[in-house]
């Protein structure tokens, strides 16, 4: 039977029930559950970081002041010592897989997508320096952005930079992943890429996550066998540059190409 939405006004539903009627209390703000000890260090930190900058902190201040942002009525102090205890500096932290992250007691999803957010933010700031400009003319803002898109990476990683007629930065893509010490690399991939963009020249890029950039063998061979595809197809292989953690090593000023 269906049942009739008409009814009788004493069989009417009350607008409201009397004992909810009473205005809600509101929740107590975020800062009253942060005990007065925290409140007043990380009010101490931001005051220090608004006056002096990021130069006048040490990376595991940075750090804390990241991670005060999710980890909301948490003392973090100790996970941000943690972190740079695990991974070396801020940068390492920020460059850590999520898997490595996660393994460190106390990170969350909440934290790894925060630090994954804020080296994004980085890499792209870094990459609008040198993307369609002549790289020739601005070679230290281009391998500061290789060092901060690959010198913390832990499996070795093989990138080309494509130039235009004019040495302008018209794309860089990643090519190949590869394993701690090795990367597989194929010139043919390499100049086919080349000729879709239409690149007039290249600039190879890999990294060592052992941290010494000197090239092995097999970087000295794969090298030539690109330098000998791009010839040619009348393609100009600028250098090969391998970043190590701190430091990189250029083919051409090595006298490698």
């Amino acid at each position: 039977m269906t049942r009739s939405c008409a009814s009788s006004p004493d069989n009417r539903l009350p607008l409201f029930d009397r004992r909810d009627s009473a205005p809600e209390k509101m929740a107590a703000p975020v800062s009253s559950k942060v005990p007065s000890y925290m409140r007043d260090h990380r009010q101490r930190l931001r005051e220090r970081f608004d006056s002096g900058g990021a130069g006048a902190m040490p990376d595991y201040e940075l750090l804390e002041m990241v991670l005060f942002r999710v980890l909301i009525r948490q003392d973090v102090k100790p996970l941000a010592r943690s972190l740079i205890d695990t991974f070396g500096d801020l940068s390492g932290v920020l460059a850590a897989s999520p898997a490595r992250l996660r393994a460190v007691s106390g990170v969350g999803a909440a934290v790894i997508t925060e630090l994954k957010l804020i080296e994004a933010c980085a890499q792209r700031m870094a990459r609008a320096k040198v993307m369609n400009r002549p790289v020739l003319s601005s070679w230290a803002a281009l391998l500061d952005y290789c060092h901060t898109a690959m010198s913390h990476r832990e499996t070795e990683q093989f990138r080309i930079l494509f130039l235009d007629r004019k040495n302008v930065l018209v794309a860089d893509e990643a090519q190949a992943e590869g394993t701690v010490d090795h990367v597989p690399v194929y010139p043919r991939e390499v100049m086919r890429r080349a000729l879709e963009l239409n690149a007039s020249a290249l600039i190879l890029v890999h990294n060592h996550p052992s941290g010494d950039p000197t090239p092995s063998e097999a970087d000295i061979v794969m090298t030539a066998s690109i330098r000998t595809a791009a010839e040619a197809l009348s393609i100009v292989l600028h250098d090969h540059i391998v970043i190590g953690k701190s430091c990189e090593l250029s083919f051409r000023s090595e006298g490698l190409l």
